[in-house]
């Protein structure tokens, strides 16, 4: 009789010391690791800070499992990329914006930031320009601070020493992606992703699919890229980690059969970032691994150089 009082004793008190100790950090959700794995820098320890997409994985056409929603539901905040970029799990996060913060933190820039796609659909990709992306994460940040004011001065001091680092990263790109020859300055990729990387670092971007990988690559865009490499005597083309590289393949064919040799330059991230618990499995080091696998590719140079601590977001 009394083992077993004590076995209820310990079933009943452990839980309720563990969800008093679990109370003190705010539980934060992000959709992306663009997004999650920056906070969990930025939180320091004080929020928990999960990322719903892993790597590899195409945002895109990705659907909530009902695990991902179980943990939306568990939130106090939840942040995503928006501009229509988690495309199949909009209406499920409005529904739950009824309840407490939803933030599509790209939706907080406005005008000119902002690139246009065909003229009517805005580019979601904001990311690929490291001092955009830290004017999106300040929307996170603030929001954080406001729900979890105990704790604001910590993510505020965080979040400035944070975008100290993509300030520099944007200038070493800067310097980095100027020393390719000018002839050879244009990225060609499977899908539009690089708009803002070309505009900040003045490199042409060249694409098969539009910005979002469910729009489809026509023959003629492949036959019309196929021209370009020829006419610019363009050397490399990139895959990406979450699109098939079919139509990069088709490209290097038509180039060949046209006397014109294309190789692959490497495999950049577009959508999604490295493996977790890896460099590349942080916004920096991602960042950084494209600019090294671009530049050398197509003839520039690069220092030998790291950014940031080598860690990443959680990601289930």
């Amino acid at each position: 009789m009394c083992a077993t009082i004590f076995l209820i004793a310990i079933w009943t008190t452990r839980p309720a010391l563990a969800g008093a100790k679990a109370e003190t950090r705010k539980n934060v959700v992000a959709t992306i690791a663009q997004i999650g794995q920056p906070l969990l820098e930025i939180a320091g320890g004080k929020a928990h800070v999960i990322t719903l997409i892993g790597d590899g994985v195409d945002p895109h056409l990705y659907r909530l499992t009902r695990s991902d929603v179980a943990k939306i539901n568990r939130a106090d905040i939840v942040f995503y990329n928006g501009l229509h970029f988690e495309a199949q799990m909009l209406d499920m996060l409005r529904r739950f914006a009824a309840h407490k913060p939803v933030l599509g933190i790209a939706d907080t820039l406005k005008g000119k930031n902002l690139l246009l796609w065909d003229g009517k659909t805005h580019d979601p990709h904001v990311w690929m320009d490291p001092s955009l992306w830290a004017r999106a994460l300040q929307a996170a940040v603030n929001t954080l601070a406001k729900h979890d004011p105990e704790n604001a001065d910590t993510y505020r001091v965080n979040a400035a020493a944070y975008f100290g680092k993509l300030h520099a990263l944007d200038a070493y790109t800067r310097t980095a992606v100027g020393s390719i020859p000018a002839a050879s300055r244009a990225l060609v990729s499977a899908h539009d992703a690089f708009g803002y990387f070309g505009r900040a670092y003045a490199i042409d971007v060249l694409a098969i699919q539009g910005i979002s990988t469910e729009s489809k690559a026509g023959i003629r865009k492949i036959e019309a890229l196929v021209d370009t490499l020829v006419q610019r005597r363009v050397s490399a083309v990139f895959v990406e980690t979450t699109v098939s590289p079919r139509n990069v393949r088709a490209l290097i064919k038509g180039a060949s059969a046209r006397g014109h040799t294309v190789r692959i330059g490497g495999a950049l991230f577009s959508d999604a970032m490295g493996a977790r618990d890896s460099y590349k499995g942080t916004y920096l080091g991602m960042f950084n691994h494209n600019v090294t696998t671009i530049v050398h590719a197509l003839g520039g140079t690069t220092l030998a150089k790291d950014f940031g601590e080598k860690t990443s977001a959680e990601v289930n």
